[in-house]
């Protein structure tokens, strides 16, 4: 038997993995970080560049306010490690951390069957009862220190907070010899680039030609890097190969008007749909559909008139509204289209593309002489899970819709015991994150208990059927159109008053935030 060091592991000290070391403190959590510092994809995924996309006081933790927090700049990824060490430093988190420890196995024991299968069934049959049911349900393999030894654990309960960017690389496919491995320059993802120090950065760039493939704010960010490093007559553009065109802003006004008033409301988000609406908001939604499109319209026109979206092949076919939908809104840095009017950065829009020997090809039979190809195509976090997942809770991560099902954002219905912090994405991940560990702590302290299994299926569906009318890009599991709805559900059920606001006019026309869930009433 694994010997028992704790009730409850939580895999991953980034921020989810803080936020519900916080929450379930009473229970002292063994934290397995595979690093050996907190701060997850800001401290190992992040460019010198790299910077929050809000104001301090959209990303912060209800009890741990900024210092600075009215101060109007965008923090930078350091001041952001600066602050979540700050928060581990001052709710003691980091006696709960095992630093160079990475999970690399878990093994379900929570029944007697010899089966994993047959074991899993049996668990899943029963109705929810407590989640510290007093004997171990989990073992997890931990390798410490980069060795090849591995030492298990048991426990009650685990907390997955790996999250969906980092460590795995999505890696496009290409027919075959039109690979990476033809090509006779050098080929590397946003993680390995992530990885260099500012002098191999520029020794990268400078005097090179460089293709960044991707549109995604990791992929923009990179392309003005590459600019800034070739500066001056002997510098090469740089060149961003675009498949799929989103969305970008360059602030948070629209004709003078501050964004939140467009869908960060509980009066803006009385437009759109939501999970378990009544018929009669069902027809006021029909009704509100063109005011809807509106809204979105009234966006576009400020972006196409603020940003030169149009000259350079950039204004995408879809509404706003459905990047906003599936959080893939990235705000612009101020120099990117300079740099483009100089001739710094060349954009390229292809659907297919593959290598040559000299450079890139695409389908459209133009070729692009490179020595550097940077690919920004984003991580693959599902594969990161099954990593780890035995069957057949790894078989469960294929759902039909192609969504992870999970019950307020946290709990895989089909999964016992065991919860996932960072997966629910919204327009604040941090406030996301930080109030499904208030739940998830409320719950393994008994405060309330889960529906069936049935009925967290039922819910988890509604809110994906929601997605899909909302947006063609339903897969990232994004509730930014209902987060409050959402976020009200989820103090019910806690037993807390879900109008958080001091009076009517600010339930209805400001934003809500982290602050707004400091206390139970």
């Amino acid at each position: 038997m694994a010997p028992v060091v704790s009730k409850i592991a939580i895999i991953g000290a980034g921020v989810s993995g803080l936020a519900a070391a916080k929450q379930v403190s009473r229970h002292n959590p063994i934290v397995f970080e595979a690093s050996d510092s907190t701060g997850g994809v800001w401290r190992h995924c992040s460019y010198s560049s790299t910077k929050l996309q809000s104001r301090r006081c959209d990303y912060e933790f209800s009890d741990f306010p900024w210092r600075e927090r009215n101060n109007a700049s965008f923090p930078s990824h350091t001041e952001i490690i600066e602050y979540l060490d700050s928060y581990a430093e001052h709710f003691d988190l980091l006696k709960f951390v095992r630093f160079n420890s990475k999970v690399v196995e878990i093994k379900f024991v929570g029944s007697d069957h010899d089966s994993p299968a047959d074991a899993a069934t049996d668990f899943m049959s029963k109705k929810p009862g407590s989640l510290l049911p007093g004997h171990p349900v989990w073992e997890v393999a931990v390798q410490t220190n980069h060795s090849k030894d591995v030492q298990w654990y048991a426990f009650e309960f685990i907390v997955v907070c790996i999250g969906k960017y980092g460590d795995i690389p999505k890696i496009p496919e290409f027919p075959r010899n039109k690979g990476p491995e033809i090509f006779q320059g050098r080929v590397l993802h946003s993680i390995d680039y992530c990885k260099l120090d500012k002098e191999s950065t520029s020794t990268l760039l400078g005097g090179k030609k460089v293709a960044v493939i991707g549109y995604k704010k990791s992929a923009i960010d990179l392309a003005l890097e590459c600019a800034e490093a070739n500066q001056g007559p002997e510098g090469q553009p740089c060149t961003l190969v675009v498949r799929t065109l989103h969305w970008t802003i360059p602030d948070y006004w629209v004709w003078g008007l501050p964004f939140f008033l467009f869908y960060s409301t509980r009066s803006s988000q009385f437009l759109h749909e939501r999970p378990n609406q009544s018929i009669l908001r069902t027809l006021l939604c029909l009704l509100f559909s063109p005011m809807r499109r509106g809204v979105s319209k009234f966006i576009e026109s400020y972006l196409l008139w603020k940003l030169p979206l149009q000259k350079y092949g950039l204004k995408p076919d879809h509404p706003f509204e459905e990047d906003y939908a599936s959080c893939q809104m990235a705000l612009m840095p101020e120099n990117f289209f300079s740099e483009a009017d100089k001739g710094k950065i060349i954009i390229k829009k292809a659907s297919k593309w593959w290598f040559s020997k000299e450079g890139i090809e695409f389908d459209d039979n133009t070729k692009l002489e490179a020595d550097v190809v940077v690919l920004a195509t984003g991580y693959d976090g599902k594969k990161k899970l099954k990593a780890i997942l035995p069957e057949p809770f790894r078989s469960l991560l294929e759902y039909p819709s192609g969504v992870m099902p999970l019950y307020r954002g946290t709990i895989h219905p089909l999964i016992p015991n065991m919860a996932f912090v960072g997966y629910l994405e919204s327009v604040a991940n941090l406030h996301s994150s930080e109030l499904r560990s208030i739940w998830l702590g409320r719950l393994l302290d008994n405060k309330f208990k889960l529906p069936s299994v049935e009925e967290m299926i039922e819910q988890t569906n509604k809110e994906i059927e929601i997605s899909k009318k909302t947006t063609r890009f339903y897969k990232r599991h994004c509730i930014s159109t209902f987060s409050i709805n959402h976020s009200d559900e989820i103090c019910q059920e806690m037993g807390w008053n879900s109008w958080r606001k001091k009076s009517w006019f600010s339930e209805a026309f400001s934003p809500y935030c982290s602050q707004d869930y400091n206390k139970e009433n």
